[in-house]
């Protein structure tokens, strides 16, 4: 029988074994904030505004500033309201934001967000010579900054080359967030033995609803609520707890007209019975155990 990939024997959804509740609760919600590295002297990895002509030169300042302008005023707002909430967050950074940026990278720990490994600045994987030693200079800089090791691991953009994950787990790393093909986690076949894929979003996402699509501002809610709806269904016909990840970026779900409707969305989750926050180790633990 021809396999649909390598890592991954595929499975309906359906016939998964059931998952616990995680402390009772069946709606599992994952914030995910990426935090990036755009050099000024190179080429951006995504616009906002396309250049006079359309020929794109560097510095590429209009785009350099959408995501600077995240980093100094929509990561304040994005702190703000998770440590307020006394919500976790896993945060992809870039490993090179801890000397770029170091105030924020130094908020960010004291916070207490979960580091997750997102390359040295954002650059696909495959785009350094080394891909292994690439991957192990990002980690070793996250665990020296943090003073702990770094779990998991999400490339830029979503990218890997046939060896990522063989590299990530032989580098000690234990769950990826890029290979979006569930609601709930998944085992990964590595060459030095089993990972897990957290699930993360491509639909819910405000790179793909704002960046991409170019939604209005009010489009991530919308489909946090109807996701929502879905996965009330779901748990009730089955008992099978739901992962709800939330991924964002602070130039994007940080910028003042959307981090109301955030915030809103936010709110509603907080009254919300059946509903539990977590970062990238607590759900990677709640996982594992029953896997035992």
């Amino acid at each position: 029988m021809t396999a649909s990939n390598p890592r991954a024997p595929f499975r309906l959804t359906s016939d998964a074994p059931k998952l616990k509740p995680f402390d009772g609760k069946t709606l599992i919600v994952h914030f995910l904030v990426n935090v990036e590295y755009w050099p000024y002297d190179q080429p951006t990895p995504r616009h906002i505004v396309i250049p006079p002509h359309g020929r794109y030169h560097v510095p590429d300042l209009p785009n350099f500033c959408w995501s600077e302008y995240g980093n100094r005023a929509g990561m304040p707002r994005l702190l703000k309201v998770f440590s307020d909430r006394n919500i976790p967050v896993s945060a992809p950074i870039n490993a090179n934001v801890v000397d770029v940026y170091p105030s924020l990278a130094a908020a960010m720990r004291d916070a207490g967000w979960e580091f997750v490994g997102h390359g040295m600045r954002q650059l696909a994987q495959g785009g350094e010579a080394d891909e292994a030693t690439q991957i192990r200079a990002a980690l070793d800089k996250l665990e020296s900054f943090t003073g702990k090791p770094t779990r998991g691991w999400m490339s830029p953009g979503w990218s890997e080359t046939f060896e990522t994950l063989d590299h990530l787990r032989a580098a000690g790393v234990e769950y990826v967030t890029q290979w979006v093909i569930d609601d709930i986690p998944t085992k990964l076949t590595t060459k030095h033995g089993d990972m897990v894929s957290l699930p993360y979003g491509l639909d819910i996402n405000d790179s793909v609803i704002f960046a991409i699509e170019k939604h209005a501002s009010d489009e991530m809610k919308l489909r946090i609520r109807e996701a929502i709806k879905t996965f009330e269904r779901e748990t009730r016909e089955t008992g099978q707890p739901r992962v709800l990840p939330i991924p964002l970026h602070p130039h994007l779900s940080g910028v003042s007209h959307r981090i109301n409707h955030l915030i809103e969305v936010i709110d509603e989750l907080k009254a919300r019975p059946d509903t539990v926050f977590v970062n990238g180790s607590q759900l990677l633990d709640w996982y594992l155990a029953q896997q035992a």
